[in-house]
């Protein structure tokens, strides 16, 4: 089973334009996918992004399951990082960068697709194309691309700019890319660190406007609805709680010049995760990661969970007795407090305008609940543990 990463859609068809029929020779199947409804296969048409998913990975992705009756298997799937996010492709033994990408912490994402708990294989093999320049041409070529995408970013949305940020990351990029080249290290070694790609939150954006497309404005949801999910660990999800709240001081300057704001890009609504025992496990200056734990947590249920809704019930006597979620949310306000008053009182010491005196978090009543989710100990996982 081979797996091919490329950065852009339109290079992904075209390694399978060229490489399908090549293949079907020898007698391999292929596949590509570059998001949405985009999916090609030489097993035929009418085949969606799961079902993809199955027949490319049968035994993880419980092809019997979702296809009784296929027999038919994926030896090949080319495609971009739409498939780097929550699948579990163990079934497959071998993947392949054909073009790297800026941040090395992606690359390693996507070898965690197949490099998972679970897999049989005795070696997993991860191939890296480099391009055909120097390293630090590369760098000098990624950050001119950079540059003018964040300075578009800015001009349509108002953003932040990062250009600054993203300058203190180059030279630790540059050493994490050259390692990478060079050295057979701990994948660990760079996990860490942040690129332009995850500084964006484009792609939460789109899928905040295709759920929109779906189900009509969200403007009239009631405030305060919750949803459980299980438990992760593999994937960051402790149990504990996602709270999300609002800035109910928020003005209008503040909306637009997110001023006194620039450790949370989403104000003025705030996302904090905290475990079982109100310990954080992300503050609401992680946006992204939060966003990302969020996708992963929720995207592959369109449904309540049975066995950790029956969890969240029986724990909260069907919603009687949320002491335990009033307690934890007290705590997660206070995280943001003392975060936010850190932050003011290093702001006095930097380059720029400080946030002291500023900052419209002083208490619980500045905040409104819009909704959290429950994360907790599925039936089958606590019976496991027992």
């Amino acid at each position: 089973k081979v797996l091919v990463f490329s950065a852009f859609a339109d290079t992904a068809d075209y390694l399978y334009k060229n490489l399908a029929p090549a293949l079907a020779t020898a007698g391999l199947e292929t596949a590509v996918i570059t998001g949405g409804n985009r999916a090609q296969t030489t097993l035929g048409k009418g085949y969606d992004f799961q079902q993809i998913m199955s027949m490319f990975s049968p035994r993880s992705k419980q092809r019997d399951v979702i296809m009784p009756g296929e027999t038919r298997e994926l030896d090949v799937l080319i495609g971009t990082d739409v498939i780097s996010e929550g699948q579990n492709l163990q079934d497959c033994d071998y993947l392949v960068n054909y073009d790297i990408h800026w941040n090395p912490v992606r690359i390693i994402q996507r070898f965690g697709r197949i490099d998972r708990i679970g897999s049989t294989n005795q070696v997993i093999q991860l191939v890296n194309f480099w391009p055909d320049i120097s390293l630090d041409e590369y760098i000098n070529l990624k950050e001119r691309v950079e540059n003018r995408m964040v300075i578009a970013d800015i001009a349509g949305t108002a953003d932040d700019n990062v250009l600054t940020q993203e300058g203190t990351d180059a030279a630790f990029r540059k050493e994490q890319l050259r390692k990478l080249q060079d050295e057979v290290i701990e994948l660990e070694d760079v996990r860490t660190g942040v690129s332009i790609t995850d500084l964006g939150l484009n792609d939460f954006r789109m899928d905040l406007l295709g759920y929109i497309k779906q189900y009509g404005n969200l403007s009239t949801v009631p405030k305060g609805l919750h949803a459980v999910v299980p438990a992760d660990p593999d994937k960051g999800l402790v149990p504990g709680v996602i709270f999300a709240l609002r800035n109910v001081n928020a003005d209008e300057s503040q909306l637009t010049a997110k001023n006194g704001n620039r450790g949370n890009r989403l104000h003025p609504h705030y996302l904090v995760y905290l475990d079982e025992e109100g310990q954080v496990i992300a503050d609401h200056t992680e946006a992204k990661h939060l966003l990302d734990l969020l996708r992963t947590a929720c995207r592959p249920y369109d449904q309540p969970v049975p066995n950790a809704v029956g969890v969240f019930n029986e724990s909260t006597q069907d919603g009687a007795d949320m002491n335990q979620y009033s307690q934890l949310l007290t705590d997660a306000i206070h995280s943001m407090i003392e975060i936010s008053e850190e932050r003011d009182i290093d702001s006095l010491f930097s380059r720029g305008p400080t946030t002291a005196l500023t900052q419209t978090i002083a208490g619980l009543d500045d905040f409104e609940l819009t909704a959290f989710i429950a994360v907790v100990d599925s039936v089958e996982e606590a019976t496991a543990s027992a």
